[in-house]
């Protein structure tokens, strides 16, 4: 039944639906994941005393916090070094001024910031110290103080592989190749159901093998650690491999919250790895070529003539590289907009060409904004003299250049350019949490980012943190207050076996039509995250959601009646369930989106909504400092000014019709009882625990 860790013991029995034999596994907690907030979600449950938990996933080496990155991939916390002051509460009001942020939780991410920093320092993994033992930080995006830090542009791949040393060591089974089909929820109560287990295909099962295609988890509760949506989007920065199970969530009754809010930046697509930091500030030459890679032109001089801005404004891409739609009017985020209109719009190839400087072939340093000049004079760049990009880049951070050749096919950035594109990164909405990760399905808990614990704006690294967090709530709140069985055999088998039968009906039905017409699932899937970074990534219109929100749903609606996959290729069986998952997500989406424009929403955060009353870009030049630039309608835009930022988007939908939207205040910061004696008696009756 997969891989599973050596010496572990799983309860297996078998459940029979219409003469098929599908193996149940039972266990008080499931995790779903095997990234860093699953392992620490599974570590912590037995830590905390729950140790009848079993962890499943779709593939171990997968998933994004093993495999994504960047020059220095950051970690934020309380800072803990240095006489600068910092408190719970300054930290807490920083990830609430994000906006559309629910208090409580960055309450609780702040507060419990230094617990589960050092519970990673603990498992081994290497973050910085001083001498005296501080741990040192820097400042990241969005960050007032200095909170960050880092162990290198794997952070999290060492936090994964450190975590789950200590879930293989406590013996916790982990199944591997499941993909997630479907929660079984038992929808009788009040808090919106109940979880009663998953249903999940074994990729790991040939077509016309003795053993079922399908494993049912009978559980008490579920921790959701599968990553954001990242199938939805063609032009995106996850990794291979890495692709979300919200849809499955989303059917079943569990809520979305702030799903319009994503994260987009520069990426290089193959491999896929953020172009951040060092890569920016070492300014490399923007080129777009035709799809052969013929026609080279250096596109940004269209719109930044003058040869000081568009290095320095290249320069500020390292630090502020994330799109920013408050900076896409005159400042960095220009940039971003600039390769999506040669991208998206003229249908061009983007490359960083590290082998020659942008505009003129000598590098001017005079030329450089105050900011960008004095950090690459202490850089130790200007004393190169005449530079190239890739000269700076391996004298300022030569693992940045050596991280390329190490990948497979190399790319010796020396001798060849790197293809580039605007990519969704990270999605800072997700499924509905309380302070304790606790979904509106009972014993339903996401964590990471299937979490939809962020707002519209975070600072570099809050997710890292707030993974982690998230995570040892969950199992905080699992091990005081959710110890039982779950549902008895006969319930179980009465709330499964519907939700199998469609599965197994799904599969049934594919196969005869692949038999018939072919295999559809490859194009399918290209041509549905095509179709989103096309009209709902980065840029945004009204009649390009209505366009995909259009063409999604009636995927979604003959799904069931039309699609084929070859049952005899474990791929393509994977991909059908893969693809109504992605589908699943991109209509309840694109909802969100129509939904927020029909709210009066306006272009903010990470994303620009074209809208005919706004403005173009700023030409920037000092004749005229409010001129626009030549740039299609598409770009125009009016900045929402935080109209929205104290509310928050959910969404509930139950797998039919069209989903529905809730409007609600923010949950403000909560001003605790901090008198200790109170605190502890709560402590004592509960651990405050409720």
């Amino acid at each position: 039944m997969g891989n599973t860790s050596p010496d572990s013991e799983i309860d297996s029995t078998v459940l029979v639906i219409d003469g098929h034999e599908v193996p149940v596994v039972s266990a008080n907690t499931v995790v779903v994941g095997t990234g860093a907030a699953g392992y620490c979600a599974a570590a912590r449950l037995v830590q905390f005393g729950t140790t009848d938990v079993v962890v499943v996933t779709d593939k171990i080496r997968a998933g994004a916090s093993r495999n994504a990155g960047s020059d220095k991939q950051t970690y934020y916390k309380l800072t803990l070094s240095g006489a600068e002051p910092d408190s719970v509460r300054d930290m807490a009001e920083t990830l609430f001024a994000g906006g559309s942020m629910d208090g409580d939780i960055a309450l609780a991410e702040a507060a419990w910031s230094a617990r589960t920093f050092f519970n990673l320092v603990e498992a081994g993994v290497p973050f910085p110290h001083a001498r005296s033992g501080e741990f040192v930080g820097y400042k990241t995006d969005h960050d007032p103080r200095q909170r960050a830090t880092s162990v290198g542009p794997y952070t999290s791949k060492t936090m994964v592989e450190q975590l789950e040393k200590q879930v293989r060591r406590n013996g916790t089974p982990i199944i591997d190749s499941c993909r997630v089909v479907d929660l079984i929820v038992d929808h009788e109560g009040d808090r919106g159901g109940s979880i009663a287990g998953l249903l999940c295909l074994r990729t790991d099962v040939r077509d016309g093998a003795d053993e079922s295609r399908f494993l049912l988890l009978r559980c008490h509760n579920i921790v959701y650690a599968t990553g954001g949506p990242a199938g939805m989007y063609a032009d995106a920065v996850y990794p291979h491999g890495q692709w979300g199970a919200n849809g499955a969530a989303l059917r079943a009754g569990v809520r979305g919250k702030n799903l319009t809010e994503w994260q987009f930046g520069l990426a290089s697509i193959r491999p896929r790895w953020n172009v951040s930091g060092t890569y920016m500030q070492v300014l490399p030459r923007f080129i777009s070529t035709d799809a052969d890679g013929n026609n080279e032109r250096e596109f940004l001089t269209e719109a930044i003539p003058d040869y000081g801005r568009q290095l320095s404004m290249i320069f500020l891409k390292g630090y502020q590289w994330p799109f920013d739609i408050r900076k896409a009017t005159d400042g960095s985020s220009l940039i971003d907009l600039l390769v999506h209109r040669e991208t998206v719009l003229r249908g061009r190839r983007v490359f960083l060409d590290f082998r020659s400087n942008p505009v003129r072939p000598d590098f001017d340093p005079s030329t450089l904004s105050e900011e960008a000049h004095s950090y690459l004079d202490r850089a130790g760049v200007l004393a190169l003299g005449d530079s190239t990009p890739i000269q700076r880049l391996q004298h300022m951070n030569r693992p940045a250049y050596n991280f390329y050749l190490e990948r497979n096919p190399q790319i010796d950035l020396e001798v060849e350019p790197l293809e580039v594109a605007v990519c969704a990164q990270h999605n800072n909405g997700g499924l509905v949490v309380d302070q304790w990760w606790h979904s509106n399905v009972a014993g339903f808990f996401p964590v990471g980012e299937a979490a939809g614990a962020h707002g519209i704006y975070r600072p570099g690294g809050a997710a890292l943190n707030s993974g982690q967090v998230g995570a040892t709530r969950a199992a905080t709140y699992v091990a005081a207050r959710r110890t039982g069985d779950p549902v008895d055999h006969d319930q179980f088998a009465t709330l499964a076996t519907p939700v199998t039968r469609k599965a197994q009906a799904l599969l049934a039905g594919a196969a005869d039509r692949a038999a018939q017409a072919g295999d559809d699932t490859d194009a399918l899937l290209r041509e549905a995250t095509e179709l989103m970074s096309r009209n709902a990534a980065v840029v945004r219109s009204r009649a390009g959601i209505g366009e995909a929100l259009q063409q999604v749903k009636a995927w979604l609606d003959s799904y069931e009646s039309t699609v084929g996959a070859d049952a005899g290729s474990r791929r393509s069986v994977n991909r059908l369930f893969l693809i109504r998952d992605i589908i699943t997500s991109q209509f309840v989406y694109l909802s969100a989106m129509a939904d927020y424009l029909d709210h009066g929403g306006r272009s903010r955060g990470s994303v620009l909504y074209t809208d005919p009353e706004g403005r173009l870009p700023l030409a920037g030049t000092e004749d005229d400092p409010t001129a626009e630039l030549d740039l299609p309608e598409v770009y125009r835009f009016r900045l929402d000014e935080g109209e929205l930022a104290g509310v928050i988007q959910e969404t509930d939908w139950h797998g039919t019709g069209t989903p529905d939207f809730a409007w609600r205040p923010i949950r403000p910061i909560p001003a605790d009882d901090e008198f200790f004696e109170n605190v502890w008696r709560g402590y004592r009756e509960d651990q405050n625990v409720h």
